[in-house]
C-alpha cells in the first residue's frame, strides 16, 4: 500500500455541501484511516470538469461528482472513462429513475436547493460565526459581523450574540477587562454596528456573586469589589461615548428584550 493518502474530489454546481456530507458519512466507519477530501465547488464549465480530471488521474484519486447539468454530467463521465479516472454519480441515478416516474425534466439548475433553504443555511452559519467570535475571539473576522456587542463580564453579551444568532445574526463580542487595552480591530469598524451594553451596578455585581458561586469561587477580588466595578461601567460607558457606539441599559431587561432593541437600531448586512 502506498503511504501517500488517497484522494477524493467532490465535484459540485454548488458548495459540494451534499456531497462532502454523505462522502464524510461514509469515512466516519474507517475512523483510523487518512484520506484526502477535496471540494471543487461552483462547476459550470468543461474546462473545470478537465482540470479536475487531470488532477484526479495523476493521483489515481476518486471523483464524486453531484452535477445536475445533464450535458456537464454526460461530458464528466465520458472524460473520465477516457481517461480512466474511477467516478461516482451521487444524483444521476436518482435524476434518471424521478423524470420517467414523474413524467417531467428536472430544472438542471445547480445550488437550487440551498436557495429554496436560504433563510435555514444562513442561520447555521451565523450560529457557526457567531459561537467562533465569543469573547473576543478572532478580531479580524469582527468586519464580517452584523453587530459587534461590548460591555464588561456579565452584562449579557454571550446569552443576546446566541439569541440573535439563532434568528440569523453574525453577531461577534468582546468583553471589557480593566487593565487590557481594547484591540484597534473595534474602532475600525462602522460605530453603527458596535453596540455598547450597560447595567445597573447593583444587578452586576448579583450576577457576578451568581458566577461566582458557580465557579466556586468566593476570595475577595476587584471582580466583585463594588468601587472596582463601578469604575469598570464609568470606563465602558465612556469608551462608548468618545466612540461613536449605540449603548443598551440591560437592566431588568430579558434578553429578549435587549435582542429586540438591537434588531430595532441595527439593519443587518444581507
Amino acid at each position: 500500500m502506498s503511504s501517500q493518502n488517497p484522494v477524493i474530489y467532490i465535484l459540485s454546481g454548488g458548495v459540494g455541501g451534499s456531497g462532502e456530507y454523505l462522502v464524510n458519512t461514509v469515512l466516519a466507519q474507517y475512523p483510523d484511516a487518512k484520506v484526502d477530501v477535496r471540494i471543487i465547488g461552483s462547476v459550470r464549465q468543461g474546462e473545470d470538469v478537465l482540470e479536475t480530471l487531470a488532477k484526479a488521474q495523476a493521483e489515481r484519486a476518486l471523483v464524486v461528482h453531484t452535477l445536475v447539468e445533464q450535458p456537464l454530467r454526460s461530458l464528466l463521465m465520458q472524460l473520465a472513462e477516457e481517461m480512466g479516472v474511477k467516478t461516482v454519480d451521487l444524483s444521476g441515478p436518482l435524476f434518471d429513475w424521478l423524470t420517467p416516474a414523474l413524467g417531467q425534466s428536472p430544472l438542471g439548475r445547480p445550488g437550487l436547493y440551498r436557495q429554496l433553504h436560504r433563510q435555514y443555511f444562513e442561520r447555521v452559519s451565523a450560529i457557526d460565526y457567531t459561537m467562533a467570535h465569543d469573547d473576543g475571539k478572532d478580531p479580524d473576522g469582527w468586519p464580517q459581523a452584523d453587530v459587534v456587542l461590548v460591555g464588561v463580564s456579565r452584562s449579557g453579551k454571550t446569552p443576546l450574540s446566541l439569541y440573535l444568532a439563532v434568528l440569523g445574526w453574525k453577531v461577534a463580542n468582546y468583553p471589557l477587562v480593566p487593565q487590557l487595552p481594547v484591540p484597534e480591530a473595534l474602532f475600525k469598524l462602522e460605530p453603527r454596528r458596535v453596540i455598547g451594553l450597560t447595567i445597573d451596578l447593583d444587578q452586576l455585581l448579583a450576577y457576578r456573586l451568581q458566577r461566582q458561586a458557580q465557579l466556586g469561587t468566593a476570595s475577595p477580588s476587584p471582580y466583585m469589589d463594588p468601587e472596582a466595578v463601578k469604575e469598570e461601567l464609568r470606563q465602558a460607558k465612556r469608551l462608548f461615548l468618545n466612540s461613536g457606539f449605540q449603548s443598551i441599559d440591560m437592566t431588568d431587561k430579558t434578553i429578549e428584550m435587549g435582542a429586540d432593541e438591537i434588531q430595532r437600531r441595527v439593519v443587518p448586512r444581507r
